[in-house]
């Protein structure tokens, strides 16, 4: 019987954070380098963060990722995926604005999304979407700059989980504690983009409720020993396509119709 190789996990970690330095892109680790476990591709992210961390970069919370279904039967995938929200790429806004440099990235692009601020653990057991609906202290509007370590997008499942579910950097809005009290799924958002392009999408495209989203991701994390913990920002997937960004443009999400977050990419 053939020995199958090994995985190096810490080896692959080590050439993502080289991509995430240089921005030169890396050829599909999924079949360059064997990559094909989702396992696996979770161990080269965890081993990636420690890289992070190491650099004294801090994790400000969580990512969830392919929330559509559309997506995830693209992907070839039944659930989410999730990342590490590093602090280094929190892009500072004032007064509802932000702004970030193309040259950050490799290859950017942007997504509407909703994000979850935790103000209390979680109780043991399932969690459910009321619970993270008590749980929670605020949600705000957010933009999440999705990128890849992966030449042109080529990308599969275990690509996006090993480079920290592809992301880039994010923009957060004014946290509201009273879109806790409404009914956050029919939550409106249209993201624009300077040109012309757009999107549109409700809370819902967030598998039914944003909440839903975070609950299978703090399940999912209780199957590695971790939790979500009180100051953990979560962002809760995408609620629209997202689009590709360019120096010079500019981005403005509304919800409900009123503009309430913009993101310069200069």
């Amino acid at each position: 019987m053939t020995k199958v190789a090994e995985v190096d996990h810490a080896g692959i970690a080590a050439a993502l954070e080289e991509a995430w330095r240089t921005r030169l892109p890396l050829e599909p680790i999924s079949s360059g380098l064997g990559v094909t476990s989702i396992d696996d591709a979770y161990a080269i992210q965890s081993r990636w963060n420690e890289i992070r961390l190491g650099e004294g970069d801090a994790v400000a919370g969580r990512k969830i990722g392919l929330t559509s279904r559309v997506v995830q039967e693209q992907m070839g995938v039944s659930e989410p995926d999730f990342g590490n929200l590093w602090e280094s790429r929190r892009v500072p806004v004032t007064g509802g604005r932000g702004a970030v440099a193309a040259s950050t990235f490799l290859q950017p692009r942007v997504e509407a999304e909703l994000a979850f601020l935790m103000g209390s653990e979680l109780p043991p057991g399932e969690v459910t979407r009321e619970q993270v609906m008590r749980c929670a202290e605020a949600v705000a509007p957010a933009l999440e700059i999705v990128d890849s370590r992966i030449v042109d997008w080529r990308i599969t499942i275990t690509d996006t989980i090993a480079d920290n579910a592809s992301y880039g950097g994010f923009a957060l809005g004014e946290w509201r504690r009273d879109w806790l009290e409404g009914d956050l799924a029919a939550l409106d958002f249209e993201l624009r983009r300077s040109g012309g392009d757009g999107a549109r999408g409700a809370g819902a495209a967030a598998l039914g409720h944003p909440a839903n989203a975070v609950a299978w991701l703090a399940n999912r994390l209780r199957s590695f020993g971790v939790e979500l913990t009180p100051g953990d920002v979560v962002l809760s997937g995408a609620v629209a396509r997202m689009l590709p960004a360019a120096a010079g443009d500019r981005f403005v999400l509304a919800v409900g119709g009123e503009d309430l977050l913009t993101l310069d990419i200069t």
